[in-house]
């Protein structure tokens, strides 16, 4: 296939090129054998959060929910939407922040609307597609660090259509992925970029990145480059996001597979590409104009890519670091959190379908204003197995249990998953973890082979546990409760906060649960963030048609979930054609910034512009925190 019939295509998709559908079982003895909506569903979707815990039957109903929102949730839930612009409640306001090709360094060129941006601008600029970003504060400075997941070449280039025909439109895409560090400040028109700000800085697919952990100088990731195999250039598709205790930035590589192709068409891919999706031809043409992500030339360069990069975003000179102890696999974000004993934990989701969770143990304990350097370096990689009778595990990914060496599982983590039989789960997209009470929450977006296929390592996916639909289009939330409310422990149970669905719809399973009403619909929750108060933020990437088991959705949205009753209501809705994706709060919590991606034309700056990915800000009307 070429290029101009592969760029914009989904990631999804792109998955589907490399590995065809295979045939299917029956669907309907499948569904019989599985679930019914209140047979099996009712055992593990539970709405409550510890003692706070509530019976199904006393969920609140649309419109004595919408009378209650004041007190817990401090807003009044708004409709679907599917229009072109942001919707927020009553009683509060939006404004854009940061747009894709917004200068960060007043040496940068402007956007052009008929060629887009210079090579020479490309990496001074706001990056593509926001995704997963946090907030810090530097020196008394507000800074945000955002990922930039991929671009949309007919937009980025739009003079050639979105062909990308030479090494400098490489470079520009390049350029305009990766990570963006910039100061924000608010001043009397709202906020905005502070432009030249020493602390600003652009992170890009050729930016030098330190290799660390296990993996670090192993001959598998030795290139001609590189001999040592330390030193990698660049971070590519950069998704959700993450904080440390310490206060650095976590960037996670997702969709890697996709910036690696052969020109030579007699190479034989080695073994192990097929689990990572890795194929003859990349989604950018990547390989014709820059060889390093010519496979056919450099075999090691795609076992460099799949990880979590640390970034310091108070040291703009910094060189980043891929943790190679916390795996290599689609990483979608990385939930940080510590120990009773002081050690740090770091949980993971695999954003394939059938693909698994992840959690780091660090060996070292963090203490404040002590040394951090090797607590993402030495530890301990687990993966999750989930039970039926709603208990888990966490199981220690060792040489012992695997047979890999270290360095093995650090590079091949998912083979060294389904070694251990951990489970196959429905697309682990964001993990969070509640900060007012001792339990995490994965976001399981979808699966459409759940129950009919196996994942690309052969691994079958069987309906049950926390993935109890086949086929499944909606996504559900899992939730777990760590053992002895310690989440270093190995131990935990679980029950899923949500199955989301269609109840004005399906009568079965496709319903979703009871806390899913026709004021509440949404489909495939993605990203997700807890704000100091407890209430669960989730934001969506699903399918928008508004249209036949999605009629009722609307475009994609933001809303906010109550652990403790299991209420979710609507916050916020994107224009269409956009992901609502990557949250964040000023320090003093009265702004909360949101990433719209990849909208339809005309967000955000009208009819005839070019499509932008924006950063907006969110505020309350009276200036009261938002979180």
């Amino acid at each position: 296939m070429k290029d101009t019939e592969t760029k914009d295509l989904s990631w999804d998709a792109w998955d589907e090129l490399q590995r065809p559908a295979a045939e299917k079982t029956d669907f309907d003895a499948v569904v019989d054998a599985a679930i019914t909506r209140r047979g099996f569903l009712g055992g593990v979707v539970a709405f409550g959060s510890g003692a706070a815990a509530m019976g199904a039957g006393t969920m609140l109903s649309g419109t004595s929910a919408e009378a209650q929102t004041v007190g817990r949730f401090g807003f009044t839930p708004i409709a679907i939407a599917t229009d072109s612009t942001i919707n927020v409640p009553e009683g509060y306001i939006w404004q854009p922040v940061a747009k894709w090709g917004q200068p960060l360094f007043s040496d940068a060129g402007e956007l052009s609307q008929q060629t887009g941006i210079d090579v020479a601008s490309s990496s001074r600029v706001f990056g593509e597609n926001t995704d997963g970003m946090e907030a810090f504060v530097v020196d008394g400075r507000q800074v945000i660090a955002v990922n930039h997941e991929y671009v949309n070449p007919s937009v980025n280039l739009p003079h050639t259509g979105g062909d990308v025909t030479s090494a400098a439109a490489v470079l520009t895409l390049q350029n305009m992925q990766g990570v963006t560090v910039m100061e924000v400040a608010e001043g009397p028109n709202g906020w905005d970029i502070v432009v030249d700000s020493d602390l600003n800085r652009r992170i890009t697919h050729n930016t030098p990145m330190t290799i660390a952990g296990p993996a670090a100088g192993h001959a598998l990731l030795q290139t001609a480059a590189d001999p040592e195999g330390r030193v990698a250039l660049g971070t590519l598709n950069n998704c959700g996001a993450g904080k440390t205790p310490w206060g650095t930035y976590l960037t996670c590589e997702e969709n890697f597979n996709g910036y690696f192709g052969a020109t030579d068409p007699t190479f034989t891919l080695p073994d192990d590409y097929a689990r990572y999706g890795i194929g003859m031809e990349s989604r950018y043409a990547y390989e014709k104009y820059d060889g390093r992500f010519d496979v056919s030339q450099n075999p090691n360069e795609p076992r460099r890519f799949g990880y979590i990069v640390e970034v310091d975003p108070a040291a703009p000179t910094a060189t980043p670091i891929k943790h190679s102890a916390l795996g290599r696999f689609k990483h979608e974000n990385a939930a940080a959190v510590i120990a009773p004993d002081g050690r740090v934990v770091v949980y993971m989701g695999d954003d394939e379908r059938g693909e698994f969770m992840y959690k780091f143990l660090s060996n070292g304990v963090y203490t404040p204003g002590g040394p951090t350097s090797a607590l993402l370096d030495d530890g301990q990689l687990f993966v999750a197995k989930f039970n039926d009778d709603m208990t888990g595990a966490w199981i220690a990914l060792t040489p012992e249990a695997t047979g890999m060496s270290a360095a093995e599982i650090a590079i091949f983590t998912r083979m060294a998953a389904s070694r251990v039989g951990a489970t196959t789960m429905d697309r682990p997209e964001w993990v969070a973890v509640n900060p007012v009470s001792v339990e995490g929450y994965c976001a399981l977006t979808n699966n459409s082979r759940r129950g009919v296929r196996t994942n690309a390592g052969g691994d079958w996916t069987p309906v049950g546990g926390p993935n109890p639909r086949a086929e499944n289009d909606y996504g559900q939330i899992v939730r777990w409760y760590p053992a002895g409310d310690d989440h270093a422990s190995a131990d935990f149970t679980w029950d899923l906060y949500v199955m989301a669905g269609n109840p004005t719809v399906h009568s079965d399973a496709y319903a979703g649960s009871d806390n899913i009403n026709a004021g509440n619909l949404f489909n495939s929750p993605d990203g997700m963030m807890f704000d100091s108060t407890g209430l669960l933020w989730i934001q969506t990437d699903g399918d928008d048609s508004n249209a036949d088991g999605f009629a009722g959705m609307g475009n994609n949205q933001m809303l906010a979930g109550d652990p403790a009753t299991g209420q979710i209501e609507r916050f916020l809705t994107g224009p269409a054609g956009s992901e609502v994706t990557g949250l964040t709060w000023s320090a003093d919590r009265r702004t909360m910034f949101v990433g719209i991606q990849h909208p339809d034309a005309p967000f955000p700056d009208g009819a005839g512009m070019l499509p932008r990915s924006t950063i907006i800000a969110v505020k309350r009307a009276d200036n009261a925190p938002v979180g």
